[in-house]
């Protein structure tokens, strides 16, 4: 763990967090089928602030992360960068719950296609 509190998790973070979460019966409520994506990301809330996060896993109708630190159940821009561009997804974070380390695992839905 790093020792600035608001540093960007690892991946290693990922895995120990998601390794710790019990599954209660292994049923999966969700309909929608989800991809894994572990890439970094950030997140800048309504008041401006930048979040490093990691995602966890995204659907055509939303995405998971991992961060430092709670963030308010709110329109937040999700910045995701490849090599070639820089993409800000305006996301409604409707849930963040604490877990490991100070950690927090968050999830919302994108508001509409990606700005480029």
């Amino acid at each position: 763990m790093s020792n600035n509190p608001w540093s960007r998790p690892t991946v290693h973070d990922l895995r120990v967090v998601l390794k710790g979460i019990d599954k209660f019966d292994g049923t999966d409520l969700r309909v929608q089928e989800r991809m894994e994506l572990t890439v970094p990301a950030e997140i800048v809330t309504q008041r401006g602030n930048s979040i490093p996060a990691i995602t966890r896993e995204l659907n055509h109708l939303g995405i998971g992360l991992l961060h430092r630190g709670s963030i308010s159940l709110e329109e937040v821009a999700v910045k995701i960068a490849t090599e070639l561009q820089e993409y800000s997804y305006p996301v409604f974070i409707e849930w963040c719950v604490p877990c490991e380390n100070g950690m927090f695992l968050s999830g919302g839905r994108f508001m509409s296609q990606p700005d480029s």
